[in-house]
């Protein structure tokens, strides 16, 4: 039977990649979005129908998401999960509502829970894998406070799920990226279309990410190759969490950095 990936917020750059990287190794990947014209479009540009698969759900909705399963297990066999939907609604905490705190916490944190929970016996049959996209919001300040406390939480369902359901042969881990150049940044580009060389000089590489490096991790990850590796968080983030040039420049006023 084809063995299958998951791939939620699969319209979407960093969804779209990471799609393309695990029909590596998977027969069949199964892209969930919200707009399903858009995952369409997206599973058409990947490749033949029988291979990229797109469905409509809302994955903050426990029936959506329970549908979403059922499909999943007519296409194949479960053996990735990757919970990639996301985005950040409010910039700062004097700018957030309570509205908007729970919108964040739904589709950031609470949504992997909904869709682990939905696919656990399909993962227990494989002994699959689940990647969490989580942020380096989840680990430092950089804004968007509600979107970064929803990650971090996710990091931590993420240990919980490698400890509680590691006994069924399920590895559970995260990926947090830095700033990658998608479409969600179109709005401050057109704010500020420097936006990206004025983020670089926080980077040591000198770069932000591309979403190829973010679907690289995931496809390790969700591989053979880390068969050994259950409840890790590895940033994808071009050395930002790793420390500042700048400052260790002001700080040891030395041009070596």
């Amino acid at each position: 039977m084809n063995t299958l990936a998951i791939v939620t917020g699969g319209a979407g750059d960093i969804g779209r990649a990471i799609a393309a990287r695990l029909s590596a190794d998977h027969d069949r990947v199964l892209l969930v979005d919200l707009d399903l014209e858009a995952a369409n479009a997206a599973a058409k540009a990947l490749g033949p129908a029988e291979r990229f698969v797109a469905l409509r759900c809302d994955v903050t909705d426990e029936a959506d998401v329970a549908a979403m399963a059922e499909s999943a297990r007519g296409l194949g066999r479960v053996r990735t999960l990757v919970n990639n939907a996301g985005a950040a609604f409010s910039v700062s905490l004097q700018s957030t509502t309570a509205e908007s705190w729970r919108r964040d916490t739904q589709l950031n944190s609470e949504a992997a829970f909904l869709c682990l929970r939905a696919v656990e016996d399909m993962l227990k049959e494989t002994r699959g894998s689940v990647v969490n996209i989580a942020s380096v919001n989840g680990l430092q300040v950089f804004g968007h406070p509600a979107y970064s406390a929803a990650k971090a939480a996710l990091l931590h369902f993420t240990r919980l799920t490698a400890v509680e359901y590691g006994r069924f042969g399920i590895r559970s881990n995260a990926v947090a990226p830095g700033t990658v150049r998608t479409q969600a940044w179109n709005a401050r580009a057109d704010a500020n279309p420097n936006v990206f060389e004025e983020a670089k000089r926080w980077y040591a590489l000198g770069r932000v990410v591309d979403p190829k490096d973010v679907a690289e991790a995931v496809g390790f990850l969700a591989s053979p190759l880390a068969a050994a590796i259950t409840g890790v968080c590895l940033p994808v983030d071009c050395g930002l969490t790793a420390g500042s040039a700048e400052l260790a420049r002001t700080f040891s006023q030395s041009d070596d950095y």
